[in-house]
């Protein structure tokens, strides 16, 4: 598919609805809403959301994107710009150079900010990007907590490169069962909704808490950040995850 034919989408309050969100394309479900709010309140903070279509208007991929000062993750710096989140969606559309467009796009929003650079998260786990796509882009290796690592490219060789912060000492402090989340994912609402409900077939409580800043995300007991399952002090599990999941959790730490 030729460049020509493709289009950047700069999602925005005025045409939400029309070009969605994305990972979460039906308007009427709870977890588009959420993240709608959500992410109409990260605008003043400079988030930006780029949705890439083909000349037929579908969905190849995005691209989040927030100065990491204002990041959802444990992370600590300034001066860069942060991708949250990239995906290309269908596994053939993955090798044809469209990761590289979304990664040029935030590269140039950086630029045009006056940033000194950009950086992202990356793991080999889920619900977040592999490494290696943006290493290939002139992207290094500047930090690694548990399996998450930083990337990281600058141009202003004076700039101090992000840091990830220690998530595990957070950890402690959860006692019981609890679920802290934010509606950064558009999934984590009914995720939330789905453990709830089954804590209580299984007659334990779990303690939800919802994260309504990137200050609090910041100093999330989880490397994601954004979702985060505990119990007795212990990291159970940092992405979104369904019901059958949880009750298979619960058997095991249970011993039922």
């Amino acid at each position: 598919m030729s460049e020509e034919s493709l289009k950047i989408i700069d999602v925005t309050k005025d045409n939400v609805y029309k070009e969605t969100l994305f990972c979460i394309k039906d308007i009427k479900k709870p977890g588009f809403e959420s993240k709608r709010k959500w992410f109409e309140k990260r605008l003043n903070e400079g988030l930006s959301l780029r949705i890439l279509k083909d000349g037929a208007g579908k969905m190849i991929g995005f691209v989040e994107f927030i100065p990491v000062s204002k990041a959802w993750r444990p992370i600590d710096g300034d001066d860069f710009l942060f991708i949250h989140c990239m995906s290309v969606l269908s596994k053939k559309d993955r090798n044809q150079g469209y990761g590289k467009m979304l990664v040029q796009e935030a590269e140039k929003e950086a630029k045009k900010l006056n940033l000194s650079g950009l950086c992202v998260m990356t793991s080999n786990g889920s619900w977040i990007a592999n490494k290696t796509i943006f290493e290939k882009y002139g992207f290094t290796e500047v930090d690694k907590r548990g399996r998450f690592e930083l990337l990281s490219k600058k141009w202003n060789s004076a700039a101090e490169h992000p840091t990830l912060l220690d998530w595990t000492e957070k950890q402690k402090q959860y006692q019981g069962w609890h679920l802290v989340y934010a509606d950064q994912c558009p999934w984590h609402e009914k995720s939330a909704f789905d453990l709830l409900n089954t804590a209580m077939d299984f007659g334990i409580e779990l303690k939800l808490t919802k994260l309504e800043t990137s200050e609090q995300a910041k100093n999330a007991p989880s490397g994601f950040g954004v979702f985060s399952l505990l119990y007795n002090g212990k990291l159970i599990d940092d992405h979104y995850l369904s019901a059958t999941r949880f009750k298979n959790i619960l058997k095991k730490e249970l011993n039922l």
